[in-house]
């Protein structure tokens, strides 16, 4: 068994848990508009529930809009639903061409609903990060090593579990910053 692995696939666990919360802050909307809003959108493509971005290019022309752009006319009618039933809050609208979405300007109560979110994506991923560290442990309990090596390896996941707890913590202040922001 090599004693180095152990260390440095737990890191890599714990750098996943950071990446998989960071990208569930995308998905959850600050001030502005943002493509990443969408990213949970599946829509029907030919009997097949697919993702959004993998029938449509969505960009954000203003603070304010989302535009997503088919890249097959028939597709208008599948995003709008799509979009209705991912039940986000928005009401898209069609010119013919594209999906139009005015984002709407987040009430306060919604801004506390949203920062609630956040706090359990941030305990979902210290949860990761915790249970990255017990398997770290428990295989070094079950290792050959010596005592006073097992102590030394143990020490040094747990500073890598507070290291990333840390960031974790991090992420959610400036996220839940940038949802309270009006």
């Amino acid at each position: 068994m090599d004693i180095d692995n152990i260390v440095k696939e737990t890191e890599a666990g714990m750098q996943d848990a950071i990446a998989h919360l960071e990208k569930a802050f995308l998905q959850i909307r600050a001030g502005r508009a943002n493509p990443a809003m969408l990213g949970s959108v599946m829509v029907d493509y030919y009997g097949n529930p697919t993702p959004l971005s993998q029938v449509a290019n969505i960009s954000a022309p203003d603070a304010m809009t989302l535009n997503v752009q088919p890249w097959e006319s028939s597709m208008i009618q599948p995003i709008e639903k799509g979009i209705l039933e991912a039940n986000l809050g928005f009401n898209p609208s069609n010119n013919g061409n594209s999906v139009i979405i005015n984002v709407p300007p987040l009430t306060e109560e919604r801004r506390i609903s949203l920062a609630k979110l956040a706090k359990n994506e941030l305990e979902t991923a210290k949860i990761s990060i915790r249970n990255w560290r017990k398997d770290a442990n428990n295989t070094i309990k079950k290792s050959e090593l010596s005592e006073d090596l097992q102590k030394g390896l143990e020490a040094d996941v747990q500073k890598l579990t507070d290291k990333y707890i840390e960031i974790s913590d991090k992420t959610f202040e400036k996220k839940e910053a940038e949802i309270m922001k009006i």
